[in-house]
């Protein structure tokens, strides 16, 4: 369950985030199959799906006041870390929302952690 202190406002404010990081990781791997190079655009594909899966995943939990929110939560966060750095080194501007959805999404767990 979300810890007692947690707010109404906080619980809706990460699964807003989860919510925007989720959608924007799968509008970048879509982008990312339209790119010319495509072969070296396949380890931001797997980031993208990867970190969608989660953030819906971990968004699943925390509405539901799963006893293991904290738990997928910390996957959560270790995989939009990795998918904001993959993305972050694209100037592609898909990759580039992306990134910043996913930071947006870790500083939103990081307050929901506390």
């Amino acid at each position: 369950m979300a810890h007692s202190t947690t707010s109404a406002t906080q619980n809706q404010q990460v699964l807003d985030a989860l919510a925007r990081c989720s959608a924007a990781c799968e509008m970048c791997a879509t982008a990312c199959l339209r790119e010319d190079d495509i072969k070296m655009m396949v380890p931001c594909i797997r980031l993208d799906r990867d970190c969608a899966d989660i953030c819906r995943l971990t968004h699943a939990f925390i509405a539901r006041g799963s006893d293991h929110a904290q738990h997928v939560l910390k996957e959560c966060l270790e995989i939009c870390q990795k998918c904001a750095d993959g993305c972050g080194q694209h100037k592609h501007e898909h990759c580039q929302q992306c990134a910043e959805a996913c930071r947006a999404c870790i500083e939103a767990c990081k307050s929901y952690q506390k």
